[in-house]
């Protein structure tokens, strides 16, 4: 795995690459956090959140990637496949903004779909 220094590198390189209309209104920008953090409903720890999209009151429209949970989900990757990860969550996160200021949940609806087949999985032993 590349370092923290590396990865918001990369971060910055990836996020140049999107155009600026996406950034409308994310007046918190992007970074990078050092943290791996699981979701709440992890069953030990095989469900790590890559990114979030994160309106806060103060910090505002921000879009934050964390860097240990690539670490613990990404770490074998090569730095080609590591940074197309990173462009693949980004662009996740800045949907989600997006839908966010046109009042849409299109992302929001299949995050919670994709999160309740997880859960299913877990029960019933096998997909649904």
């Amino acid at each position: 795995m590349v370092s923290f220094d590396e990865f918001e590198e990369m971060l910055a390189e990836v996020s140049e690459e999107i155009p600026e209309k996406y950034y409308t209104e994310l007046n918190g920008g992007v970074s990078a956090s050092p943290v791996w953090k699981l979701h709440p409903k992890s069953r030990g720890t095989e469900l790590s959140i890559l990114g979030e999209y994160r309106v806060e009151y103060g910090l505002g429209r921000r879009v934050v990637l964390y860097y240990g949970s690539f670490a613990h989900v990404c770490g074998v990757l090569d730095k080609t496949a590591l940074r197309a990860r990173i462009k693949e969550v980004l662009e996740h996160e800045l949907t989600h903004h997006l839908e966010s200021l046109a009042g849409e949940k299109d992302l929001e609806i299949q995050d919670a779909v994709n999160l309740y087949k997880y859960l299913e999985v877990g029960r019933e032993g096998k997909p649904l």
